[in-house]
């Protein structure tokens, strides 16, 4: 990751902390920072997984995917049920325990050999970072409904 990447990145998150649905009020789920995180990186799997392997491409790769894509699906479903304080932090706090999962898979594909461990590395930290978003808005939701 860049600097110039990395510093966007925190002025993006900085302004959707400070604006709290003032500035810019959040109307759906893709005007969430996070759902677009967890969209991207949903993305970048996908097509990690697409060299993997082929024998890989349905055990590994389908587990890897379904892990990820289940990360910004939560999201979405937890801001549909945003009106019931304890479902949208249940849909939070399971899309956290997918972004984990999803590293899970990711330390296997690097450690098998079907990916490079870098790429699997680099991956990891982004959705490190992408579970401290979702464990903040889970702390702090009313501020961002």
């Amino acid at each position: 990751m860049t600097v110039g990447r990395e510093e966007k990145e925190v002025k993006e998150v900085k302004e959707v902390e400070g604006s709290a649905g003032r500035a810019s009020p959040i109307r759906n789920y893709t005007d969430l920072l996070i759902y677009k995180q967890a969209y991207r990186l949903a993305l970048e799997v996908s097509k990690l997984t697409r060299s993997f392997p082929r024998h890989e491409q349905y055990e590994l790769g389908r587990q890897l995917r379904n892990a990820s894509r289940s990360v910004a699906a939560n999201i979405v479903e937890g801001w549909a049920k945003r009106n019931s304080a304890a479902e949208f932090k249940r849909h939070l706090l399971i899309a956290n325990g997918e972004g984990a999962e999803t590293k899970f898979w990711l330390d296997l594909a690097g450690d098998e050999g079907c990916a490079r461990r870098e790429r699997c590395e680099a991956l990891k930290a982004e959705y490190g970072k992408l579970g401290m978003m979702i464990h903040n808005l889970w702390r702090e939701w009313r501020k961002w409904s």
